[in-house]
This record gives C-alpha cells, structure tokens and sequence, in this order.
C-alpha cells in the first residue's frame, strides 16, 4: 500500500529580484516620484533642459530620458551595493543608503556635469556653475530615498 506525504519545497513567493534588475526597476519608480515633483515644482527642466542635453525638445522626450537616466542610476546603486558585499541592507538601511546615494547623485550631475553638460550644447537657459538648487536637492534625495525602498522590497 502507498502512502503519499505532503513535502514543503523551499520555493519563494513573490517576485523576487536580483540586485541589477531591482535597482532597475526601483530607478524606475524612483524617477517617476521625482518626475512628478519637477512637473509641479520645476517643470521647464523637464520640458527644455534635460531633452537639451540631447539635442531634443519637449516634456515627453524629457520624461524619457530622466526616467532612464533614473533606470541607469538604479542599476549603478545595485551594483555599489554588490560591489561594496551588502546587496541585502534590509528596509531601513538600503532607504538610508538611498538618501545618501541620492543626495551624491545630485551633488555630482545636477550641481556639476548639468550646468556644464548644458552650456557645452549651447543650451540658453543653462544654469549657472555650480548650480545649487535646493529644491533639485530635495528632489533628487526623493529619488534616494524612494530608490532605497523599492530595492529592499524587490531584491531577493
């Protein structure tokens, strides 16, 4: 006579991701909370100056390019996280890491490499060097931390 015996798998639910395609996606999300801030508080950077980087015009094609610079720069989180052998800093930690990353990102491409990026392409509005902007600042540690929240909550 058989008998049958149930047997737990050790198979995880949910929708675990690796640290590169949760730093992916979290850039993503990232982005687009930042997205919205600069449509209510800055929307010409959005509309005119990050589609000038490029050689572009408009809202959507700025929207595209700050939503895959976010994409990019999520990636680029995960990897220092790899890099530095902490992919799996746990909520409060990967959202500390986050702010901080955030706050870097922004004192390294908004206040150096934009105005420089801009005034190379010729680009009317550039902003003065350095450009400290508080609400860019604000803005880009939304990022950070928003980041930081969807990574612990993505990644394995």
């Amino acid at each position: 006579m058989a008998s049958k015996t149930a047997t737990r798998l050790g198979v995880r639910r949910g929708t675990a991701l690796e640290p590169w395609q949760a730093g992916t996606v979290g850039g993503i999300i990232a982005a687009l909370a930042f997205g919205i801030l600069m449509s209510v508080q800055t929307p010409a950077v959005l509309e005119m100056g990050i589609p000038a980087m490029y050689g572009l015009e408009g809202g959507l094609a700025g929207w595209l390019i700050h939503v895959s610079h976010g994409a990019v720069l999520g990636v680029v989180f995960a990897a220092l996280l790899t890099a530095t052998k902490r992919p799996h800093l746990g909520p409060v930690k990967s959202t500390a890491a986050g702010l901080v990353y955030g706050v870097v990102v922004w004192a390294v491409l908004a206040v150096v490499v934009m105005p420089i990026w801009l005034s190379t392409v010729g680009f009317a509005m550039a902003p003065a060097f350095p450009n400290i902007d508080m609400m860019s600042l604000v803005g880009h540690a939304v990022y950070g931390i928003v980041l930081g929240i969807a990574y612990a909550f993505l990644e394995r």
